[in-house]
């Protein structure tokens, strides 16, 4: 099978440009089309597109999804993109760009209840699905065509079409040899896309900018181009054991990835997974300032795991027991993913302030919803939880080196 028709599925062992079938001209083709495996879907505009669905008024409005003028914009449509709106755009320039947006505040009840939806359909597929938020995920189809009737790209064309009748949502999905190439390919035609990068991926990669990588962002991209790469074709002719001089680790990396290399397996087990962090008082403790000063260690001790994982977290779980052991949990999502002590507190204060007034026996820190940092967006790399994440991984170091002790916050200071 070579080629396939996305709208009746009629499949052929040569190039179509029509359907004979359909007449249709939504034909996939790709001559290792019944060879590739590795998938990745991601769900079109999610957060913008279930509020749509439920308000049928705004399908052709831009819409928003963030919080007020001094919050961020969490996702908006696709008429709103037009307009230069993007994830993680401050609220003030997002509605400057676009004045006549329509601004909803995100209802996660609801953003769950399709995720869980659209992925419960994928998982009947095959258990090999890897989570990286509510709205995408690597699928491994390999050895699923007896089992569900057809080649994976057979398969995902039948769940893109299942998807879309039973939630009145779109995905895009990419299908590829690898992760990286699967996550390259289903942003080559969003909304409602369905791409395939097979043997030919080096020669689709080498024009395409350095930025395109994964834990590629801005400030690392400027490093690059002002080392000679401004290229993912650079890095692929460029020397190997220049590479990992100039980059160590990472440069072997850039290396396999430039080539259209990822080793990385699809792992369900770090689907979703939270970490934690959390301690029990001696004495209960009522005040805001005692409460803090028991948090703050809590995120650094969590922060560090996290990046010691190379994970990060834009869902951020406050804990708390009360002197009667009832547990209090309050939660919040970020618009980008973090891994820095400062971040953590930041959130887990705000989570705070309003539960003051009482006295508790614990206090606990938590991540939901961890993903590989190098997946994180690349706005990530230009914010200030990059600079923060700079000089917490310098501590880092420098305690490896000479002991906890070495660097203590201020905040960590007792009378």
């Amino acid at each position: 099978m070579k080629s396939i028709c996305r709208d009746c599925l009629h499949t052929a062992d040569s190039r179509l440009e029509r359907c004979p079938a359909c007449d249709s001209r939504r034909i996939v083709f790709h001559e290792e089309l019944d060879r590739l495996t590795i998938a990745h879907l991601d769900c079109d505009a999610f957060y913008a597109s279930v509020e749509k669905r439920d308000r049928p008024e705004l399908r052709d409005l831009p819409v928003i999804v963030g919080g007020g003028k001094r919050g961020v914009v969490s996702t908006c449509c696709y008429v709103a993109r037009l307009y230069g709106v993007h994830s993680a755009m401050p609220m003030f320039k997002a509605l400057k760009a676009c004045p006549d947006a329509v601004v909803i505040k995100p209802d996660f009840r609801k953003y769950v209840a399709a995720s869980e939806a659209i992925f419960g359909a994928v998982r009947e597929l095959t258990p090999l699905v890897q989570t990286l938020s509510l709205d995408e995920a690597w699928i491994d189809l390999a050895g699923t065509e007896r089992l569900n009737g057809g080649p994976p790209a057979f398969q995902l064309i039948r769940l893109q079409k299942r998807i879309e009748d039973e939630t009145g949502l779109t995905v895009s999905i990419g299908l590829a040899t690898n992760r990286f190439l699967a996550k390259v390919a289903s942003e080559l035609d969003k909304p409602r896309g369905l791409s395939v990068i097979g043997s030919e991926a080096q020669a689709l990669l080498a024009p395409k900018p350095v930025g395109i990588l994964p834990g590629v962002g801005p400030v690392f991209r400027k490093t690059l181009q002002s080392d000679g790469f401004a290229t993912v074709g650079d890095l692929a002719a460029a020397d190997l054991r220049d590479l990992v001089r100039r980059y160590g680790e990472t440069g072997l990396r850039l290396h396999d990835l430039a080539h259209g290399r990822d080793a990385r397996a699809v792992k369900p087990e770090h689907d979703r997974k939270g970490m934690s962090a959390e301690t029990t008082f001696n004495e209960d403790l009522t005040s805001g300032a005692d409460l803090e000063a028991e948090l703050w260690p809590l995120c650094e001790k969590l922060a560090s795991k996290a990046r010691r994982d190379g994970v990060a977290s834009r869902v951020i779980v406050l804990k708390l027991r009360r002197t009667d052991f009832k547990i209090v949990t309050r939660r919040v999502s970020l618009p980008e993913p973090v891994q820095t002590a400062r971040a953590l507190f930041a959130a887990a204060r705000d989570l705070l302030a309003p539960e003051l007034g009482r006295p508790y026996r614990l206090i606990g820190i938590g991540m939901g919803d961890v993903q590989d940092a190098v997946e994180t967006p690349t706005a990530l790399f230009d914010s200030p939880e990059a600079r923060t994440l700079k000089t917490e991984t310098a501590i880092d170091r420098l305690r490896a080196k000479f002991g906890a002790g070495a660097v203590v916050a201020g905040r960590a200071l007792k009378p």
